[in-house]
């Protein structure tokens, strides 16, 4: 594939040198893995994202239970709330992250971005980004590609799976995806978005996966609306012209070196962190024989 690129530098340094647009590259990957023309790939995106935006009104008007009980429609609750502690601006972007992640937890439907576990990261993000600045729907699906772009370069380098790299593998590099995408939506450099990528990975390095229960609600839920303000803070932080000093290739090497390090108890086996707790065992001993009576009795079959 020659325009699949193995890093952030040989991706900006094809489009300063043929002009390209920072999208464009990850489109014409598409074209040569789908064998499609690039005329079908635009209406691929564009359902994906409404699923995206979808997930989100899922999330704020129908009944979010898990069946483990632990999720309990968190963002209607939220939106709700009496007491403010957030704008209104940044209390939507979580209501809308974690309601779209709850979805996934309540077996609803999901783009996984790039996991299931982070479903709701991009959706928040985008969806909010776009009423904040009455972008078009063009406009955020190059965004997508963007994200894409981001995410298979931190695939080739690192992980996006929680197994292989904690959760700073799932939540980190959706994070990562959706502040390179807002830098890119609002008319960023490519320094600038790189930059945003390289900060969030930054402030994600070294989150570990402790599913309650194995199950990927807790902390999973909670931790898609913080990961979505911090892809918003290092979009600011970088559109703003800050330096990450840390070049974003060796950000993405050093998310992949924390994985690799990282005790296999924090990699998604609920064995260790929240998972580990008195409260996480009973949850778990609960949702085990919950699991049990449903099970068909085999004396009858």
């Amino acid at each position: 594939m020659s325009l699949l690129f193995t890093d952030f530098a040989s991706w900006k340094a094809h489009c300063e040198a043929t002009g390209q647009p920072l999208y464009q590259p990850v489109l014409d990957y598409e074209v040569e893995q789908k064998g499609r023309v690039e005329a079908d790939i635009w209406p691929g995106l564009q359902r994906a994202y409404d699923v995206m935006r979808d997930a989100v009104k899922t999330g704020l008007t129908e009944d979010m239970t898990s069946r483990s009980g632990m999720i309990n429609n968190g963002a209607k609750k939220i939106a709700a709330s009496p007491v403010t502690v957030l704008s209104p601006e940044f209390k939507q972007l979580i209501t809308r992250a974690l309601g779209a992640k709850e979805v996934n937890s309540c077996m609803g439907r999901v783009v996984a971005a790039p996991t299931a576990g982070a479903s709701g990261i991009l959706p928040g993000v985008l969806v909010t980004i776009q009423d904040l600045h009455r972008l078009d729907d063009h406009k955020i699906l190059e965004g997508l590609l963007i994200a894409a772009g981001i995410a298979l370069i931190i695939e080739q380098n690192a992980s996006l799976a929680g197994a292989v790299g904690g959760c700073q593998a799932e939540t980190g590099s959706a994070a990562a995806m959706g502040s390179g995408a807002i830098v890119y939506c609002l008319g960023g450099t490519i320094d600038q978005v790189f930059a945003a990528v390289a900060i969030t990975i930054q402030c994600m390095l070294g989150l570990v996966c402790d599913p309650v229960a194995g199950l990927v609600e807790v902390p999973c839920v909670v931790r898609n609306a913080s990961a979505a303000a911090i892809a918003f803070s290092s979009a600011q932080i970088a559109i703003a012209g800050v330096d990450p000093v840390i070049p974003v290739d060796q950000c993405v090497a050093a998310l992949g070196e924390v994985g690799q390090s990282m005790e296999t108890r924090y990699k998604e086996t609920a064995l260790g962190g929240l998972a580990n707790t008195t409260r996480g065992r009973e949850i778990e001993k609960m949702v085990l024989v919950q699991d049990v009576n449903i099970l068909p009795d085999e004396d009858h079959e």
